[in-house]
Order: C-alpha cells, then structure tokens, then sequence
C-alpha cells in the first residue's frame, strides 16, 4: 500500500480497497454495514471491493473475485488474508478491512474479539489453561494471531468499532489500542415508497388477517428465536410470526414450534435478498438476541416505522442509544420468554402506544443516514495517510 506524504485534504478522490469475503447482503449485519459504505464512498471514491462470494453491482465499484478454500474455515481465513495481502499491497491510498486479516491500515470490528470471548474473566489457572487451549488449537492460534495484527500500534493504524459497546470489549482485550480506536455505528437508508401492508403480505404468502411480528437473523439461536417461540405460545392466536434468515436453521426450530404447538403461525421465509417487504409486512420487529454489538436490523425497521422489542444495552450495541417507552421497548433479559410476551402483548394491544413508540423510532433513523456513517470513515482514512509527528 502506498504511502501519502501528508493526509488526504477533504474533497480528494483516494483509491481504496475494501475487504471481505462475502459480498452480499443476505451474509448479515457487517456485509450489509460495508456494503452500504461502499456505496456512499463509491460517489466520491474509487473503490475496489475483494470478496470471495459477490452479490452486488453498483456504478463505480470494481470487483475482484478472489478464489476460495472450502474446508476447513481457518485455512480459508488464512488464504483470503494472504490473497488479499498480495492484490492490495502496492496501487491503493487505503486498505480497509473488514475481515480479520493482518494488513490494512483501516480495520472495522464487527464482533467481539476472539481473545474476549476466550480470555475475558479469566485468571490464575482458568487463564493458563485458556492460552494452553489456544497453542494446541491451529485454527485459534490463526484466528488470535491474525486479530492481534488488527490492532498493531503502528503509523496510521486505524481501528472503527460499530459501537461504543464494542469499544470497551475491544478495549478489555487490546487495552493498548485506545489511541486507535473511533466508533461508527451503522446507517440506515430510509425506504421510498413501495408496496403496501396487503401486498407486501401476499407477495410474501403471509397471511392477510391478524397481527404479525417479524424476526430477522442469520443465527436463530444466538439471536432467540428460542424464546420468541415460547413467547408466541403465549399471545392470541391471531398473532403470527415471519422468520426471515439463513435457511440451515429452519429444520430444528420448526420442529421447536411444532412443540410449542405454534408451527402454524410461524412462517419461515429464507434468506430473502431484500428484506424490505418483510419490514412492510410487519406490525413489530422483534429481536430477543443474547449478544449483537449493534443490530442493523433494529435500525432498518425504525426506518419503516415499526415499533421494536429489544434486548437492552447488556445485550445489544443500538440499546444504549434507545428510549424505553419511547422509541422502542426494552428488554432487561431477553431469555425471560413471559416478559417478552408481556412486552409484545403490551404493543399489540395499544394502538396508541405502538403507534408513538413507531413514529418515535422513525425519527431516531431519520438522523441515522449511511452517509454520515461514510463521512467518519474518510476520516479514519485521512488520518491512516497522516503521517506520525
């Protein structure tokens, strides 16, 4: 990667790299976050994307297919970091990288670190034990290793955290990194006019009748579809629920309805391209998840002006910058299946209620717009070509 002589002033047109594996939107929360940046940046910019799996096309953008390992994922990771290595090392203003890859002078965390989840609470023997797990296990020594170069303290190294609640787990486990580190939480892209609920529902083949909530996750599980399931089994039978997501879970959490006596008002639509007739079908966004450092899908349904049940700020990053009561309703655990039915039965049945808490949640996305997203990231880029006093 080249290097400037002094930062990049604003208004100059940089050429960049962007980087990660899957290009697509139905990949989930980050692959929906660069994506959305790529295309403010490819206004002003050129921007070259490096991806394994693409599913975009926008004017402007130059896409570099890079081969893939299918088995096993660390190897994979591994092969991508080095592709990229090569491809991106010469030519390029900036690097930014999404994935976990040991170049790139601009990093976007997304996750929490693999050395949080393996270290974090842990001392004495716990914590010997943990570093022994790591150095018998090739595929974490890949993933700790690779991290770690994320976060070198070296000239114009930048580091873009998705939310505050990500900066302090970030910075439990690289506390060297503070100088680093700055947050852009995700946009959103208010939606034009399009279907209405009727026909959002029928081309969804949703039922016209009765109220419906709308789940959107990849991981069921770690997102708790678990307990929205057990929550439903408790509200009126006229209210369903649409499952929007990655198919491989569908198997085992229709066999879960089906024992909660609910599999015939659960709707499991897939993965959909756009998700945005699903927004339009719903009266309520649901998302009970047990760990998400932000949730764009939070902000996507504000933007249609559903009302939202979340998980509270120990569980999700968008939680701390949201209002009880007022701009959406707040879960304190989303694993008590009795409070998240009373929380919904409360929405579902005050009109009033949901109706102001939706229009409050619209307003909140109004002031949430990818391009201010993208604007904080030009200015990770221009300090990574600042060069060290």
């Amino acid at each position: 990667m080249k290097t400037a002589a002094v930062s990049a002033p604003d208004g100059q047109r940089m050429k960049i790299a962007v980087l990660n594996r899957v290009f697509a939107r139905t990949g989930g929360g980050a692959e929906s976050y660069s994506i959305a940046l790529v295309e403010q940046l490819a206004q002003r910019h050129e921007v070259h994307v490096f991806a394994q799996q693409i599913d975009h096309d926008w004017p402007g953008v130059t896409y570099h297919r890079v081969s893939r390992i299918p088995k096993p994922r660390w190897v994979n990771q591994l092969w991508y970091a080095f592709a990229t290595w090569r491809a991106t090392r010469r030519g390029f203003d900036v690097v930014h990288s999404h994935e976990n890859t040991w170049h790139g002078r601009v990093q976007t965390i997304h996750v929490k670190p693999v050395r949080h989840n393996l270290l974090a609470g842990r001392t004495g023997v716990r914590l010997a034990l943990a570093w022994l797990k790591i150095a018998l296990s090739p595929r974490l020594i890949t993933y700790v290793a690779l991290e770690a170069a994320r976060f070198r303290a070296q000239p114009g190294q930048q580091v873009v955290v998705t939310s505050d609640n990500l900066r302090a787990e970030v910075l439990q486990a690289y506390p060297h990194a503070a100088p680093l580190l700055s947050v852009v939480t995700p946009g959103v892209t208010l939606p034009g006019p399009g279907m209405d609920k009727a026909a959002a529902r029928e081309a969804l083949g949703l039922p016209q009748q009765g109220r419906l909530l709308l789940f959107v996750a990849n991981d069921y599980a770690r997102k708790g579809l678990d307990g929205l399931l057990q929550a439903l089994a408790a509200l009126p039978s006229d209210v369903c629920l649409a499952v929007v997501g990655n198919p491989a879970g569908i198997p085992a959490f229709k066999a879960r309805a089906q024992a909660l006596g609910v599999a015939g008002r659960v709707h499991f639509l897939g993965a959909l391209k756009s998700v945005d007739p699903a927004y339009r079908a719903a009266d309520v966004l649901v998302h009970p998840t047990l760990e998400d450092t932000f949730a764009m899908v939070v902000l996507e349904a504000m933007a249609h002006g559903l009302p939202v049940v979340v998980s509270g700020p120990a569980y999700c990053g968008i939680a701390s910058l949201l209002t009880h009561g007022h701009d959406a309703l707040l879960l304190d655990d989303p694993r008590d299946a009795a409070a998240l039915a009373a929380a919904l039965g409360r929405l579902l049945g005050d009109a009033g209620l949901a109706e102001g808490v939706g229009a409050a949640a619209l307003r909140f996305a109004q002031g949430h717009g990818w391009d201010a997203a993208a604007r904080a990231c030009e200015q990770a880029y221009r300090r990574s070509l600042t060069p060290p006093a």
